[in-house]
């Protein structure tokens, strides 16, 4: 804050809002860290300025400390170390010619296309109840008095279970799934624009505002993009591939004979295909991660990359083929030249 003062001056710098961020802060150099171990469930460390803290020892750390964070989460300090493993991402999976595709919804947080469904309720009835009471407290809270505080930190406590749950829910499933397969398929899902409020604004509202506000609870209580984030970081440890494909139409197509109708899927569980020559039935979210797991592995190149719809250069380009590419380029039709 004080180089963003001294560069743009102290008016025009935005400072974080109270309500929206958690104070968290990071000490980079390692050698000023001291971690030791004081019994079976506490530790202390030594940190710079703030002398030693001891910290409940949750698990091993399993590497070299390269920097520390502190952070403040539900009324209560965290701290965690960033190590080196000395991990290396193997060059082959231990089962290369396995693939399968995820279909994610708000039914269920991940169906394959071996047909397994993985979910669970991340909040509890009584959770969800006192929730609810918390929330009409602070409706009647004066602004900035102490009730209201003390209110939003016991929210706060039980929205912190309701994620800790949920992440453990997204890094069991992303573990057990990479270990059984070399290559994963993901629809390239926009989760931030899909969870999008659909008010409006005061010149032009919205439509169907009550509905889209269901959806997008739903569709954030499943952890869809927190379970892509799962899939990437345990995908390091055993070699697998993560393809992300065009999730148009993969409800809707028939992943036996590959025809197309809104028809064909009757209702949220249900798919019938209407192709009077194939009359194919399944579960509708099945259905859809089989059609995903096809298209990963048509997206797959040899140059690995991560699917057709983020595409990158596959080989590095020199002069001469940089001049063969664009004359190649302008001589296809319907292709624009750079």
């Amino acid at each position: 804050m004080d180089r963003a003062c001294r560069e743009h001056g102290a008016f025009k710098v935005r400072r974080r809002s109270k309500a929206r961020w958690s104070p968290s802060f990071r000490f980079p150099d390692p050698k000023q860290i001291q971690v030791e171990r004081l019994g079976r469930r506490w530790g202390r460390v030594k940190l710079p300025k703030l002398g030693w803290i001891r910290f409940r020892w949750s698990r091993a750390l399993g590497g070299v400390i390269r920097s520390a964070t502190v952070s403040r989460k539900a009324g209560h300090w965290f701290v965690s170390f960033l190590v080196d493993d000395q991990a290396v991402t193997p060059e082959r999976h231990a089962m290369p010619d396995t693939a399968v595709g995820i279909d994610r919804g708000v039914k269920a947080a991940a169906v394959t296309s071996d047909g397994d469904f993985h979910d669970r309720s991340f909040i509890r009835a009584g959770e969800a109840a006192r929730y609810r009471r918390l929330q009409q407290r602070l409706a009647r809270a004066r602004k900035g008095s102490t009730n209201r505080r003390k209110t939003i930190t016991a929210m706060n406590r039980i929205m912190g279970r309701v994620s800790d749950r949920r992440t453990d829910f997204c890094a069991q499933t992303a573990c057990r799934v990479v270990a059984r397969n070399a290559l994963v398929g993901l629809e390239d899902l926009r989760v931030k624009s899909m969870s999008a409020s659909a008010s409006g604004t005061a010149g032009a509202l919205g439509v169907g505002g009550a509905q889209k506000r269901g959806l997008n609870r739903a569709i954030l209580d499943k952890g869809w993009h927190r379970l892509e984030l799962a899939l990437l970081s345990a995908a390091r440890y055993t070699g697998t591939t993560v393809v992300k494909v065009n999730p148009a139409y993969t409800s809707q197509r028939c992943s036996a004979c590959g025809f197309v109708s809104e028809s064909n899927r009757e209702s949220q569980a249900v798919f019938r295909c209407k192709n009077p020559g194939c009359g194919h039935t399944a579960h509708a979210d099945v259905n859809a991660a089989v059609n995903i797991k096809h298209a990963a592995g048509h997206a797959v190149s040899a140059c690995g990359d991560l699917g057709a719809s983020r595409s990158t250069k596959q080989e590095p380009v020199s002069r001469a083929t940089g001049r063969a590419s664009k004359a190649a380029r302008s001589a296809a039709p319907g292709i624009p030249a750079p």
